[in-house]
């Protein structure tokens, strides 16, 4: 999936994002409706929602807290990916900073913990932490399938890397159990379960390859050695 251009990007859209309207504040609306729209299914048009930081950064009377943080959860779901990183990097220093009377650093903290996590392939204390706090649930609410589309990538992830899996790790990774587990790894992923085992098909990336070392040396190459050894000893 392109979550830099994706294919279901409109075509009024895509003038705003390569020409002036870039830079038009009254494109805010639009962008904010197409943030919706990406919200209520399950696809990320990054490079459109960082065009829409990128007019809140020039236009703060029309910064919306909840568009912020949809925005940033839309872009955990795109791990590992760095679109969680450059929308953080295009969000005003001065919203971010501790405020006992602002909601959304707090916000922002959390979303940057579960990114922390998923980069660093801590599936498990990811679904951990979710499950921690209220605010979790209150900030990915807007998002459609948050929780499959974090399973999916897991699970891509998962079969670039191996063969073969104990069940009972891939359930801690998914953050399911039981029945629910096995559902997703076998109908959503389509993986077969063998004796707690799960067996990932040979993709190009799980695939075993033989690695080829060719060193290729001339005369000419071996008579400058035996040159400047002479050469030496004279």
């Amino acid at each position: 999936m392109d979550s830099e251009d994706p294919q279901e990007r409109p075509e009024d859209i895509t003038n705003i994002i390569n020409g002036l309207e870039r830079y038009n504040p009254e494109a805010v609306g639009n962008l904010e409706d197409y943030l919706r729209l990406q919200c209520e299914n399950r696809w990320t048009d990054s490079n459109a929602n960082r065009t829409l930081l990128k007019l809140y950064q020039l236009n703060n009377d029309r910064v919306k807290d909840e568009v912020i943080t949809n925005i940033l959860v839309k872009a955990l779901t795109c791990f590992p990916s760095p679109q969680f990183a450059l929308a953080l990097h295009l969000i005003p220093p001065h919203l971010m900073a501790p405020n006992p009377r602002a909601e959304l650093p707090e916000a922002i903290a959390k979303l940057r913990e579960l990114n922390t996590q998923l980069q660093g392939a801590q599936y498990a204390r990811f679904w951990a932490t979710l499950d921690s706090d209220d605010l979790y649930a209150d900030l990915t609410t807007d998002i459609d399938g948050f929780e499959e589309l974090i399973r999916v990538r897991i699970a891509t992830l998962v079969s670039h890397a191996y063969r073969e899996i104990e069940l009972s790790v891939l359930e801690q990774w998914l953050g399911l159990e039981g029945q629910a587990a096995l559902k997703f790894v076998t109908e959503t992923a389509g993986w077969k379960v063998e004796g707690g085992v799960v067996k990932i098909p040979k993709n190009p990336e799980n695939e075993a390859k033989k690695s080829e070392v060719r060193e290729d040396v001339n005369v000419d190459m071996f008579s400058r050695v035996i040159r400047r050894a002479w050469e030496e000893t004279v």
